[in-house]
């Protein structure tokens, strides 16, 4: 969709932040747009676009965009043999630090560009599908230089044209999870910026981030949850055992959204359209109504609602993702918001320090 087609409005003259959070309303805005129309109605490249650039691309600007795009999924050779010879023993996250890591030649210098984020954008899901695939004694599947992000990345991982509806689910998933203001690795990002170090040393801080429990690990959690509670008829049975006992219970409440997190509104939306096509899609949504009536009744007044870590983890398992690769797959998204965040800092000539 072009600008001139979009029915997107900027709220007031919000349209100059990276993102918005309304947490009182439960909304979320990307340089002013509504994230809940990007999600279902953009791709994942049509709103990298309008992050890097603060405007949505026009019908020619997107097919240059992507053409370019496209032709930086590509590993160098240097980078598999790296991958080659990393220990077996070390985990997925750490591997992909590494693997990034080694692209900072002196084609990433000071200051950064859109240019160096789109290369670490369109490289990433390929690094991660050729660790996948190594560690399971499997083929490395090149890249598609025709497909979108989300399909190539899906593609790469399996070897097969993905279904429709797993790229939709998938597509929404990882716009949401771009970008969400200040959080523990942007932040880390920025620091690093602050001091004048490349793109890709700052993303590289910020994977360090992301691979802890506390951050990107939560989708996992909630997959261990929904595995444990396996069907419907078991689920009001499993919870109410988790109330009494006084044990929380995951992906539900959120630190900034004091209503509704809006993601995971927006998920849920995606996830009723695809109910009937997958059996957890529809325990997703019958285990967060279970979950909203035992609040009322054990908590009354206290209103607690499914975050975007709750339906990430239902549309990651829907769409066939391995557990290993849940928060590699978070950075596949977040990558966006990180080198957004990168580029803004590098125009500021403000140094984060400790009083």
């Amino acid at each position: 969709m072009n600008k001139a087609d979009s029915c997107l409005k900027r709220p007031g003259n919000s349209g100059n932040h990276i993102s918005l959070v309304d947490g009182e309303k439960d909304r979320l805005f990307y340089r002013g747009l509504d994230v809940k129309e990007l999600a279902i109605y953009h791709t994942f490249e049509e709103v990298c676009y309008l992050l890097w650039n603060e405007e949505l691309p026009t019908k020619y600007e997107l097919e240059e965009f992507n053409k370019y795009m496209y032709s930086k999924r590509r590993l160098p050779r240097y980078i598999i043999n790296i991958l080659k010879h990393l220990p077996n023993d070390m985990d997925f996250m750490s591997i992909l630090r590494t693997s990034i890591s080694a692209l900072g030649s002196q084609s990433y210098t000071w200051k950064p560009t859109i240019e160096q984020a789109i290369e670490i954008t369109a490289i990433t899901p390929t690094i991660i599908a050729y660790i996948y695939r190594k560690n399971n004694n499997l083929d490395f599947i090149e890249p598609s230089f025709e497909k979108g992000h989300v399909e190539n990345y899906l593609y790469m991982l399996t070897g097969e044209d993905p279904k429709e509806a797993h790229v939709k689910a998938l597509n929404a998933y990882l716009i949401l999870t771009m970008e969400q203001g200040i959080n523990a690795s942007t932040f880390a990002a920025r620091v690093i910026t602050s001091t004048e170090s490349e793109m890709v040393s700052a993303v590289t801080g910020a994977i360090g981030a992301m691979k802890g429990s506390l951050h990107g690990g939560t989708p996992a959690k909630v997959k261990e949850m929904l595995d444990m509670i396996g069907t419907k008829n078991n689920a009001e049975r499993w919870l109410r055992c988790r109330f009494e006992c006084g044990l929380k219970i995951v992906g539900f409440g959120h630190r900034i959204y004091k209503v509704q997190d809006p993601r995971a509104r927006i998920l849920k939306d995606v996830i009723k359209s695809l109910v009937g096509q997958d059996d957890l899609l529809a325990l997703a949504y019958h285990v967060e109504q279970t979950v909203i009536s035992l609040f009322e009744e054990y908590k009354p007044g206290k209103k607690l609602y499914a975050n975007v870590e709750f339906y990430a983890a239902a549309v990651l398992k829907a769409v066939e993702m391995p557990e290993i690769l849940f928060t590699p797959t978070y950075t596949v998204s977040r990558m966006v918001g990180w080198t957004t965040n990168i580029l803004e800092q590098s125009r500021s000539s403000q140094l984060f320090k400790t009083l």
